[in-house]
């Protein structure tokens, strides 16, 4: 860039020889012709003034460039140094030099040239311009010398590239004002407390915080004042103690305003000295109201926030060019286990474990002088233990020219142990040890791939039955089961065989060599031993036994046709289709995949794909049934799903519920109707008579996403706050077995749920393993009486008995009953008779598309029969 130095020289260029010195501040210096290394003047030199060399050389050092001008001559002389700082133009005329000055500088540059021309004293006069694109700045400093007669006849002047400065002046005022615009947005105050005189300086935001005008005084008093009565005392003794220890410290506490409202602010300090020796606490103040009130979840997150984990020591080491270690900190000593003096003079290479020795600690890859780069090597420590650090390594010259490395060393093994323990617990199955689901296909997936592809089968074994021993028995008399048929695997199957556990009761065996068992049938046959057994649990014997399904990869019944590759997806499906096939068949029966099964599978997965699609794209649609009231008034409405199929016409839940089961879509399909029932029951018309005085409730039947889910709060809060509608109008419907032995996580989701609004109601109570007893053990407010009990109310004696007990327990208990699949009239009647509190069935209303509900809302209460 030619620039830059011209909006200088602009007012400069007109001079020759200029036989005086130049002086810059304190430094005197020559005026020397352009790209000259002689004085101007003939004069002899003086012992007072620099060589031209030696000026050059602190021209480079201090970054700027001398001019001068001799007005009487009309030439301009511009050192070596300035030309290489401003680009100087090819002639020393005025013109050239005008041309590099930013147009917007000319008024400043006239007016300086002005006062050079026509100076009132010999002070040096200063501006600031710069070059014609704008992205460099200068600082020019000159001074003018006059005649005897005070006309100008010379004119001494320095360029200095200021660049770098502005721009740092500039990115600390941007600093200052993001830091600004950051605390209204994060609505962060900062705050400083002299503990020795009391006074408080406050940010601007922290003044909004507290309700307060900006600008009064505040002393720490005054802010005690403003804490909330029941916090003031331990506020007062954290922050004092943090005055005491100098430790960094925390709080969150409430404040009371002037006007009477109330805020939580979440507090951090640390304490500094300041620069006259006093004591001062830092810190900021976060107003955390909103989420306090909105989110309890974020109230644990605050205290998990003073529990975290402390940071890993870091070491710091010296090398010299070939390598040797010259000095290192504590941390690292620590870290290695060895003394200073031991460490002095071991290579870089050394340091590492024998088996990262390949290359040195220094020379890590894309290493280069001067950079810093990051990567993880394994230490070893004066035991021989193995120490993974991530290291950052530079390059640098000492002050006698000797060049050095610096590396800094953090310990990354527990992290590293952490991150390994999670990987094997994300791929094997935490209750029983063996692989799980993702590590079975990446077994399946290298073997498929090998060379020995055709000798691997897959084995699916399903337990039959055993939803009865975890109804009947619990969850642990079945975890226990589960254990023991994973041991019994363990040991009993040949060393060419894996076995892994998918998920619930299903285990998979994995033969890498199927020739080596004697065929994949009598493998199927043996591993349906293995688990044909009687297992002690508790103190008793449980037998079971298991549906076996068997594939093989291009076998002519048990996999894909000829030339075709199996995947492990496919190998999976067909023995998973195998073994529903085993399982119609009876208890402990064994089948094979064949063309049949293959095809089944095949459509299975086909509209498996379909429906994943059209919960994606939101291609299903909600029908309504109305619950309804004694006397008509709709009180809520239970979503159906219902599937248009392109294809196939409209699909109930019965033809496609089972294909999301088996494809593990029932969880997201349940979101879906969560979200969708929740956005369009928050426009439905209000009540205008019944029990209920606002909007009526909609019912979703959870079958995928349950409270044991670790995101059930944030999902179902998601779709709350997504629609709008009022927590109180949301009922979430489990089916009883899924409610038993509630582990206290799911319980713990539900009551956050309740405690916003939201109800639960018990689906076909009666049906699984439960008693009237356990009634009160359910934590749910409504029960929905299965329509077994309901069809024979009328008419059968042991029917009737039986809902009127429920209907009885349940108002005693403060449950609501709500009876399904109301058919006739006379069932409606003799429940009405009972107390039933709401009714649901085809008698009422049978399930509405979204606008067909919407109208019958919309013109009033549902027609009950009238009986006798």
């Amino acid at each position: 860039m030619r620039a830059r130095g011209w909006r200088v020289a602009e007012h400069v260029l007109r001079a020759g020889p200029h036989p005086a010195a130049v002086r810059t501040g304190e430094l005197a210096m020559p005026a020397v012709a352009a790209n000259s290394a002689v004085p101007v003047t003939g004069e002899p030199p003086r012992a007072d003034v620099v060589t031209p060399v030696l000026l050059t050389d602190i021209e480079e050092l201090a970054q700027l460039g001398v001019w001068s001008i001799d007005v009487r001559a009309g030439r301009a002389y511009f050192s070596d140094g300035l030309r290489r700082l401003c680009g100087s133009p090819t002639g020393d005329t005025l013109s050239a030099a005008i041309e590099l000055v930013h147009p917007d500088d000319k008024p400043v540059l006239d007016l300086f040239r002005a006062r050079l021309y026509s100076p009132t004293d010999d002070a040096p006069i200063e501006v600031e311009l710069r070059d014609a694109t704008g992205e460099r700045d200068f600082r020019v400093r000159a001074r003018s010398e006059t005649d005897a007669t005070g006309a100008v006849v010379r004119i001494l002047g320095t360029v200095q590239d200021v660049t770098s400065s502005r721009d740092l002046e500039r990115q600390a005022i941007l600093d200052r004002r993001l830091f600004q615009d950051a605390q209204q947005v994060a609505r962060v105050g900062t705050w400083e407390w002299n503990t020795q005189t009391g006074e408080c300086v406050w940010s601007t935001m922290l003044y909004e915080l507290f309700g307060v005008e900006p600008g009064v005084p505040i002393t720490y008093t005054d802010y005690l004042s403003m804490v909330h009565p029941d916090d003031r005392d331990w506020v007062d003794k954290r922050w004092r103690g943090l005055a005491v220890d100098g430790r960094p410290a925390e709080a969150e506490h409430r404040v009371v305003l002037p006007d009477g409202g109330r805020r939580v602010l979440r507090c951090r300090a640390v304490a500094r000295d300041n620069s006259r020796g006093a004591q001062v606490m830092i810190g900021t103040a976060q107003d955390v109201t909103e989420q306090r009130s909105t989110e309890t979840r974020m109230m644990r997150s605050s205290q998990r926030f003073t529990d975290l984990v402390a940071i890993a020591p870091v070491g710091i080491a010296l090398f010299d060019d070939s390598g040797h270690l010259l000095d290192a900190n504590d941390a690292l000593c620590r870290l290695l286990e060895e003394d200073l003096e031991r460490l002095r003079g071991r290579s870089a290479t050394d340091l590492a474990h024998p088996t990262d020795r390949a290359t040195s600690l220094l020379h890590s890859d894309g290493l280069q002088g001067g950079d810093l780069r990051a990567g993880q090597r394994v230490l070893v420590t004066a035991s021989g233990k193995s120490v993974y650090c991530e290291l950052s390594v530079t390059s640098s010259v000492a002050d006698d020219g000797q060049r050095f490395w610096l590396v800094v060393f953090a310990d990354v093994t527990e992290r590293r142990r952490a991150a390994e323990r999670l990987r094997y617990q994300a791929t094997h199955d935490e209750l029983t040890g063996l692989p799980g689901r993702a590590a079975v296909n990446e077994l399946l997936g290298q073997l498929l791939s090998g060379p020995e592809a055709d000798s691997v089968a897959v084995l699916f074994c399903d337990v039959d039955n055993f939803k009865r021993v975890n109804d009947s028995l619990g969850h642990d008399v079945g975890d226990e089961l589960i254990i023991a048929l994973a041991r019994r695997l363990e040991r009993g199957l040949p060393p060419c065989c894996t076995p892994g556990r998918m998920s619930g009761d299903e285990y998979v065996v994995i033969c890498s060599d199927v020739g080596e068992v004697g065929g994949v049938e009598v493998l199927a046959n043996r591993v349906a031993r293995l688990l044909r057994t009687a297992v002690p649990v508790r103190g008793q014997l449980l037998r079971v036994s298991a549906a076996i399904g068997a594939a093989v990869p291009n076998g002519p019944d048990g996999g894909p046709s000829a030339g075709s590759r199996s995947t492990a997806a496919d190998l999976l499906r067909f023995a998973d289709a195998a073994m529903f096939n085993a399982k119609r068949q009876g208890t402990g029966r064994v089948s094979l995949a064949n063309a049949e099964l293959i095809h089944t599978a095949n459509s299975q997965m086909l509209l498996e794909g379909q429906l994943r699609d059209a919960i994606a794209n939101g291609e299903l649609v909600l029908h309504y049934q109305p619950v309804v009231g004694p006397d008509g008034t709709i009180l809520s409405a239970e979503a159906l799903v219902r599937w248009p199929h392109p294809e196939r016409g409209m699909l109930s839940p019965g033809e496609f519920l089972p294909v999301a089961e088996q494809g593990d879509l029932l969880r997201e399909l349940d979101r879906w109707v969560l979200r969708t029932a929740l956005r369009e029951a928050a426009d439905w018309p209000l009540l205008t008579g019944g029990v209920l005085g606002g909007g009526p409730g909609v019912a979703v039947n959870l079958a995928g996403l349950v409270p044991g889910d670790p995101e059930f709060v944030e999902i179902v809060s998601a779709a709350v706050a997504e629609s709008g509608i009022a927590w109180d109008r949301v009922v979430l419907e489990l089916v009883e077995t899924s409610l038993i032995d509630l582990p206290s996580r799911s319980r713990s989701a539900m009551a956050e749920l309740a405690d916003r609004g939201v109800r639960f109601a018990v689906d076909d109570f009666g049906t699984g393993y439960s008693s009237l007893s356990r009634l009160k053990e359910l934590p749910a407010q409504i029960i929905k009486i299965d329509r077994a009990f309901v069809s024979g109310v009328a008419t059968e004696a042991a029917d009737f008995a039986v809902v009127r007990a429920l209907v009885d327990m349940a108002r005693a208990m403060g449950r609501t009953c709500v009876a399904e699949g109301v058919e006739v009239e006379s069932q409606f009647h003799v429940l009405r008779s009972f107390g039933v509190e709401a009714y649901q069935g085809w008698l009422l209303s049978r399930p509405l598309s979204a606008e067909a509900h919407r109208e019958l809302m919309r013109l009033g209460p549902v027609h009950i029969p009238r009986g006798s």
